[in-house]
């Protein structure tokens, strides 16, 4: 995964490893967790959901090069206590597409 993050309102990015998008945001929430009783839920999933803007999911293909394979923003929401995420981009074989929900890219060719 690699996320814009905005700790303290400094940007940055990391990589993590997760087999997927939605599992990157899901071991984000986990891994603070581990750190005792002192840290809840409560308060690291809307930390997280504040932090994320979006969530690069890269993949290797056949050959082993590096390709995106699923791209998510996350708008900063939390419901029922997970992050609410919405796929924006997902690999469609060997094209990545945009979600239905999203307008077509200005300057995109058809």
């Amino acid at each position: 995964m690699y996320g814009p993050l905005a700790f303290a309102g400094v940007p940055g990015m990391c990589t993590l490893h997760a087999n997927s998008a939605r599992d990157a945001v899901t071991k984000l929430c986990t891994l603070p967790l581990l750190a005792g009783e002192n840290v809840t839920d409560r308060f690291v999933v809307p930390t997280v959901a504040s932090a994320i803007d979006l969530v690069v999911h890269l993949g290797r293909d056949g050959d082993g090069t590096r390709i995106v394979k699923e791209i998510l923003s996350v708008p900063g929401t939390v419901e029922g206590g997970v992050i609410t995420t919405t796929v924006e981009f997902r690999r469609d074989g060997v094209t990545l597409v945009a979600a239905p929900h999203r307008a077509p890219l200005a300057g995109a060719r058809a």
